[in-house]
C-alpha cells in the first residue's frame, strides 16, 4: 500500500483546508486510514481515524472542526479542517492499516497564521 498526501499550506486562523490522501497498491486490503500530525519536537499524534466499521474518532482537540471521509471509490481519504488555529499548526500524516500492518504517506505542512 503506497499513501501520497497532499493540501497541505499557509491559512490564517479561522480559514479551512482540505487534506487529501490517495491510497495506491493493495488498496482492497485497508482496513482503516486516518490523519496524525505532528509539531516538531513532539511525538506524532492521531487527529482521525476512519475504520471500515464504527464512527471515525477524532482527537478532543478537533472534534467539531475537522471532518474525516473517504471515497472509496476514488481511493482517497479526505481531512476538512474548520476553524483551523495556530496550534493546528503541524506535518500531517497519513495513516493505512491492512492486513496488520501499519503504513505511512509523506507529511504534508499545514500552517496557521495568527
Amino acid at each position: 500500500v503506497q499513501l501520497q498526501a497532499s493540501g497541505g499550506g499557509l491559512v490564517q486562523a479561522g480559514g479551512s483546508l482540505r487534506l487529501s490522501c490517495y491510497a495506491s497498491g493493495r488498496t482492497f486490503s485497508i482496513e482503516g486510514m486516518g490523519w496524525y500530525r505532528q509539531i516538531p519536537g513532539k511525538q506524532r499524534e492521531l487527529a482521525a481515524f476512519s475504520n471500515s466499521v464504527g464512527s471515525p474518532i477524532y482527537a478532543d482537540s478537533v472534534k467539531g472542526r475537522f471532518t474525516i471521509s473517504r471515497d472509496n471509490a476514488k481511493n482517497t481519504l479526505y481531512l476538512q479542517m474548520n476553524s483551523l488555529k495556530p496550534e493546528d499548526t503541524a506535518v500531517y500524516y497519513c495513516n493505512g492499516r491492512a492486513s496488520g500492518r501499519s503504513y505511512w504517506g509523506q507529511g504534508t505542512l499545514v500552517t496557521v497564521s495568527s
